[in-house]
């Protein structure tokens, strides 16, 4: 007979944290440098990114895309997932993607040392690489279709190198905007670029053998010149 007074347990669901993740390729021999590269985004959103997020899995496909050759290089290719897919500018800690791409960094440097990265963003993924271009591997940043609102600070980029590539049929984020934040960035950067894809839009699809070309060379070069001044030093 069932007591009345007993009622049933209940079983709260356990919620996973989420983290964010990593997708590395790396060299047979210990990597000389290092690329590492961050998606986009959104200006607001808690949701977490998964595997099925197009951001991250444009920036995935290229990754595999430029792989091969930057292995051959020397070098690893590393993608970062964010944890949430926004920029959150409002959130409690300040915005939720640079203490994962600084978080990235560090792990980055536990597992290859301290070589030099060239942080490769696309979108938020470069307003998130500005941001924590002041990381002391870091020689530069490759940015792509990049989100730069016009009060987007450019103090991290000091002493540092910018390339950043726009087009202008891009209708997400704006080409004046990081035509502009590329001449005051050039204040204080070592050196700061821009290039004009001319009119191919946001998502690196129209075109994407030359956005993919872009972020290799440049990524390349940025590194090869950080190498050498190492062994110049």
């Amino acid at each position: 007979m069932s007591n009345p007074s007993m009622t049933p347990a209940v079983t709260q669901p356990v919620v996973e944290p989420i983290t964010p993740q990593l997708t590395r390729f790396d060299p047979p021999s210990p990597p000389r440098a290092a690329i590492l590269m961050l998606h986009g985004g959104k200006a607001r959103s808690t949701d977490p990114v998964t595997g099925r997020s197009l951001s991250w899995r444009r920036s995935l496909v290229m990754q595999q895309t430029i792989a091969r050759k930057a292995l051959d290089h020397g070098l690893s290719v590393w993608l970062l997932r964010y944890a949430v897919a926004g920029w959150n500018a409002e959130a409690p800690g300040g915005p939720t993607p640079p203490p994962d791409a600084r978080n990235a960094l560090a792990h980055l440097k536990s597992e290859l040392g301290a070589i030099p990265v060239v942080l490769l963003g696309h979108s938020m993924g470069a307003r998130t690489a500005v941001a924590v271009a002041d990381d002391p591997q870091v020689t530069g940043v490759v940015a792509l279709a990049p989100w730069f609102p016009p009060d987007e600070p450019v103090r991290a980029l000091a002493g540092k190198h910018l390339v950043a590539a726009h087009g202008r049929r891009d209708r997400i984020t704006s080409y004046a905007h990081t035509q502009a934040y590329v001449e005051r960035a050039s204040q204080v950067a070592a050196s700061a670029r821009m290039i004009d894809m001319g009119g191919r839009g946001h998502y690196l699809i129209n075109g994407s053998y030359i956005w993919n070309d872009i972020a290799l060379t440049h990524s390349c070069a940025l590194l090869d010149a950080a190498l050498e001044s190492v062994s110049d030093s």
